[in-house]
């Protein structure tokens, strides 16, 4: 009995010890890169704003034969503005609003999750965010130094989809 005593008192405490790494690491996760400036939330996205972000994207798509859909959401991720062209995958809709969404809640490109987590090893925590998003498409709309909203670009490559979405953001500035 000694033993089998032992033996799930040692699992338990490995199990333990399991537990609070993933919660640190997790918690490091979602800090802003050190590298990055601290960037503030500004008043959310106009839908007529919001438009001409999409619009741009869609421009950079339509003038590389690319099939997108563009989405445009608030600081807080909610949708002010979604826009698709005529024969993109159905799935991209979704998409497009998931990495608007991610790039506006964590203040960052979608790519930076994607590069975290093509790196392995601690960079697979990304997997436990709720919201983030590790495929490129996804940026923040900064105006005046302020987020008020982000893109998310949808369709293509993942790299097609950065273009456009930068392309859309470069729109605002």
């Amino acid at each position: 009995m000694k033993y089998g005593r032992e033996t799930m008192s040692l699992k338990f405490g490995k199990l333990l010890v399991m537990v609070i790494i993933l919660c640190s690491i997790t918690a490091s996760a979602q800090a802003p890169p050190a590298s990055a400036p601290p960037i503030s939330y500004g008043p959310p996205i106009g839908v007529e704003i919001a438009k001409k972000a999409a619009t741009a994207a869609l421009a950079e798509a339509r003038k590389n034969n690319w099939l997108m859909a563009a989405a445009v959401v608030d600081p807080s991720g909610v949708l002010v503005y979604y826009e698709k062209m005529d024969n993109t995958q159905i799935g991209s809709a979704t998409v497009s609003i998931d990495k608007a969404r991610s790039a506006a809640l964590f203040k960052r490109p979608t790519k930076a999750f994607q590069d975290v987590l093509a790196g392995g090893g601690a960079g697979l925590r990304i997997l436990t965010l709720k919201n983030a998003v590790a495929i490129e498409g996804g940026v923040p709309i900064i105006v005046n130094g302020q987020i008020i909203g982000a893109l998310g670009v949808s369709g293509d490559s993942s790299d097609h989809d950065g273009i456009c979405a930068t392309a859309g953001a470069a729109a605002l500035k």
